[in-house]
């Protein structure tokens, strides 16, 4: 398909708003007569509340009330799949975390209700046993038969195989570490409940908010036009924001809640510790006989949450004998979330370092050892893939790399004083596409208005909407306003799992096609522009309609005519039979470069190459961004971030960012992304498939392996840190 401004750089149409601060953000709305909260967190993480002392706090200037157990309104629970933790704020005595909430300050500004929250004084019966991780104890935790798969005799296969490896490997939790912190503004007017939220699914709490404060889902409006990230941990509903507005309903003003970083660290989500432990089995020629992906991750006591590690591992590779478990281990945190490319990053990890090792053991190159268990068709459904050119990613990567000139003797490649180490993994990620609607309205002035009910953030949403109307419409992208972030418009996805392109776009043509056939009508109609002509012989080019005798005429044109402001279509898309029929996967290649300085222990990523096969990117500026930040997350997963609880009492000790080590413009390495263009025209009409997430999967692996091959050691508990490297 030959595209004017669709695989296009296009910069995003909603950068002046940012630029010039006039991008509503959560925390920057304002209304009258409104109130700030902020949360008191328990400073034990197992145990109950016996006491709170709130007679200092209350007595502090602008404090207006103090919420808490045994005041605040009696609410329902949502269902697991709304939220992001099931227990209600202040919903019993019992502590299950470190920072869980126990009470809610409210006062007239946010300076005095941050002060009059630290005035808060707590007594509790603190209780022995707290699990702080499950990477400190040897509970196996509850098996999930859900989460198990299995094909062919995987134990008998490996027990056979010629050559076979079989280790554990360990990854630490994380932090989301979004620049925006969670932040609510509730407001009740007329028993009906509006809320401004930094939030990745606008659909899915207004649906939880309904069902929790028993209202019909008409009563309930959600908002969400710009999102400084999320990474996960804001698709779902966290307790801060029922707190918020259970205080805004009893008080009968609004009331906006930002949690501070210490808080959003513990309470708001991270990706849960794991352990993993792979067993392959393979012929000497590296033919895989055997995988077995065994599982364990965390989650807290008062939310069941499921990071799926092993959801790749039986497509990603040719061979018949598979099997997959994964166990569910409770600890004393603050519940984990998904969080960018969940279940995927960690478990990818864990089997591309294996087969590195794999490849190692066999004395074969790690790339040639994937090549040959390439699997042509999906190994898990037996169906073909929509579209797959990982052949051609390997390939293009390694080239650009320069993979060939390689030495496979561990330390063997030096520059100076550094000790250059060369790794590479697979990217691996589903692509997805949901029901989704939209719509589309031509005005009268010449521009359109395309609107729906999912959330920009931060991603370019607006901007790949806007692209999408331009192409199909010929109207000019300033003449495009795109409305997103509202739960009062057309149902949408979540922005979360890579999927919103594929699902929101094809709704959006949907109804912009409905849209020209209801301004073809009015063009037709009695006194029309083309008054009796065929409306399947009029055409749309560049914000007309145009006959067949070559008479245009303007949209504008046409509505104004006719004394109407605008025409207005609805428009609705899903997946059809297509996925009986094909398995749909993005796949794509790290290559890595370390240095390793033993004289001075720097260790540093030098450079990267990534082929990341998306399909069609609807904006390759921002795609790439995308691919890029992705690359910058994995550098912080396989060398500095980890959250640190205290193995004696479970409390979160690096709840800052002092103290979390994030990668910064001084550690960033040489990027190279390659975005081919084949689109995948099996899963939406636009080739595209999503981007945020396939980038991080597989790069802390390629990581990894790649500081194996500078120093000769595999660590497999990660982050890989200097004492790791120096056996400190």
């Amino acid at each position: 398909m030959d595209t004017q401004v669709i695989g296009h750089r296009t910069p995003r149409v909603d950068g002046e708003f940012k630029l010039t601060g006039q991008a509503d953000y959560t925390v920057d709305w304002q209304v009258r007569d409104m109130l700030y909260g902020y949360p008191v967190p328990a400073s034990i993480a197992h145990g109950t509340l016996k006491t709170l002392h709130l007679d200092t706090a209350r007595a502090m200037p602008g404090v207006v009330d103090i919420f808490h157990h045994g005041h605040f309104p009696e609410l329902y629970r949502a269902s697991k799949s709304q939220v992001s933790e099931m227990r209600l704020p202040f919903e019993d005595e019992r502590i299950h975390y470190d920072g869980q909430y126990i009470a809610l300050v409210v006062a007239e500004s946010f300076e005095q209700a941050r002060a009059a929250a630290h005035a808060v004084q707590a007594d509790y019966d603190q209780e022995d046993g707290a699990r702080t991780s499950l990477l400190d104890t040897d509970k196996e935790g509850q098996l999930l038969e859900s989460e198990g798969v299995s094909r062919g005799d995987p134990e008998k296969a490996f027990d056979k195989a010629p050559v076979t490896i079989d280790h554990t490997y360990d990854i630490a939790a994380e932090s989301h570490m979004q620049m925006e912190m969670h932040a609510t503004l509730a407001e009740w007017r007329d028993e009906r409940l509006i809320v401004h939220e930094s939030s990745q699914g606008v659909v899915y709490q207004h649906k939880a908010m309904a069902r929790i404060f028993g209202l019909p889902e008409e009563s309930v409006e959600v908002v969400s036009h710009y999102i400084g990230s999320g990474f996960g941990n804001k698709l779902f509903m966290w307790p801060h924001a029922v707190a918020t507005a259970g205080a805004a309903q009893m008080l009968g003003r609004p009331v906006k809640t930002i949690l501070p970083r210490q808080q959003d660290m513990e309470s708001g989500g991270n990706r849960p510790a794991s352990r993993q432990r792979l067993r392959l089995g393979a012929k000497q020629d590296g033919t895989l006989l055997s995988i077995r992906h065994d599982s364990t991750t965390e989650t807290s006591f008062v939310h069941p949450y499921v990071d799926s590690l092993g959801s790749a591992t039986p497509s990603l590779y040719a061979c018949d004998n598979v099997a997959i478990s994964q166990r569910l281990l409770e600890v004393n945190h603050g519940t984990p979330c998904p969080m960018r490319a969940p279940g995927e990053t960690s478990g990818i990890h864990a089997l591309e370092t294996a087969l590195d090792e794999l490849a190692v053991e066999l004395g074969m190159d790690p790339l040639e050892l994937r090549r040959r268990n390439y699997a042509k068709n999906d190994p898990a459904s037996g169906l073909p893939w929509s579209s797959k050119h990982l052949d051609d990613c390997y390939t293009n990567a390694a080239k650009r790399f320069g993979w060939e000139k390689r030495n496979p003797t561990p330390g063997a490649m030096r520059d100076g004083d550094e000790i250059i180490g060369w790794g590479m993994a697979t990217a691996c990620w589903p692509a997805m596409r949901l029901s989704c609607s939209a719509r589309v309205e031509l005005r009268d002035d010449g521009s359109v208005m395309a609107a729906c009910g999912t959330q920009d953030i931060g991603t370019g949403t607006y901007t790949i909407v806007a692209q999408t109307v331009a192409e199909l419409s010929g109207v000019s992208l300033k003449d495009i306003e795109v409305r997103l972030g509202e739960s009062t418009l057309p149902a949408g996805p979540l922005s979360g799992g890579s999927m919103v392109t594929a699902t929101a776009l094809p709704a959006v043509a949907a109804a912009l096609r409905n849209a020209f056939d209801a301004l073809k009508k009015v063009a037709t109609g009695e006194n029309g522009a083309f008054e009796g002509s065929d409306p399947d012989n009029l055409e749309i080019e560049a914000g007309a309609l145009v006959d067949k005798q070559g008479k245009r005429v303007s949209f504008g044109e046409i509505l104004s005519q006719q004394k109407l402001g605008s025409v207005s279509g609805e428009g609705q898309a899903a997946p059809g039979d297509e996925k009986n029929q094909y398995s749909f996967r993005s796949f794509g290649a790290h290559f890595v470069e370390v240095r390793w300085d033993p004289g001075i222990s720097r260790l540093r990523v030098a450079r990267v190459v990534s082929s990341i096969d998306i399909g069609r990117a609807i904006n390759p500026s921002t795609a790439r961004n995308q691919v890029e930040g992705s690359i910058v997350m994995g550098i912080g997963m396989a060398l500095t971030e980890k959250l640190d609880y205290d193995p004696r009492d479970g409390r979160l000790i690096n709840n800052n960012y002092a103290d979390y080590i994030v990668p910064c413009h001084a550690d960033m390495p040489e990027i190279d992304v390659e975005l081919p263009d084949n689109p995948d025209y099996i899963l939406n009409e636009f080739g595209a498939r999503g981007v945020g997430e396939i980038g991080l999967t597989g790069i802390a692996a390629a990581i990894g392996n790649a500081v194996y091959h500078a120093t000769g050691k595999r660590i497999r508990e990660f982050p890989i840190t200097l004492e790791k490297v120096m056996d400190i």
